[in-house]
């Protein structure tokens, strides 16, 4: 167990935080989610609390999201800056198929950005980049 001068301490070791200071119908709007097969949302919290904490309003639809969804709330929000879609399991280019059809029909104006692990294994082929862009992928 810490002690309260051992936590201040490291507490003074962190970085400050940034505080929204704009009204949340005015911070920027960004759309985060995991890929479909996905139910790994350890990272997608902790990015969805640093974008908080740098002012933008983040629309979080959680773990095992399907592309439909992501263009559902991109609907209901048409001037979100960005689509965020984490993987971990390494299954994105299969959860993401689909992804530009739908971004076509729906007219999606923002970019899709995919992060994570985005394929299967430690040996990557180096085609997993190509893939996703064709899939959609910004």
């Amino acid at each position: 167990m810490r002690t309260e001068a051992q936590l201040a301490a490291r507490m003074a070791d962190q970085p400050p935080r940034l505080v929204p200071t704009a009204p949340a119908q005015e911070r920027p709007v960004v759309i985060l989610g995991v890929a479909a097969s996905d139910p790994h949302v350890v990272a997608n919290h902790l990015i969805a609390m640093h974008l908080r904490d740098s002012g933008f309003d983040v629309i979080n639809l959680g773990a095992c999201t399907p592309v439909e969804e992501f263009v559902e709330a991109w609907q209901r929000q048409p001037d979100a800056l960005a689509i965020l879609i984490g993987s971990l399991n390494g299954h994105a280019a299969e959860d993401l198929a689909g992804l530009g059809d739908l971004k076509r029909d729906y007219q999606v104006r923002c970019p899709v950005i995919v992060g994570g692990n985005l394929s299967v294994g430690a040996n990557k082929t180096g085609d997993e980049a190509a893939r996703l862009l064709a899939d959609g992928v910004d």
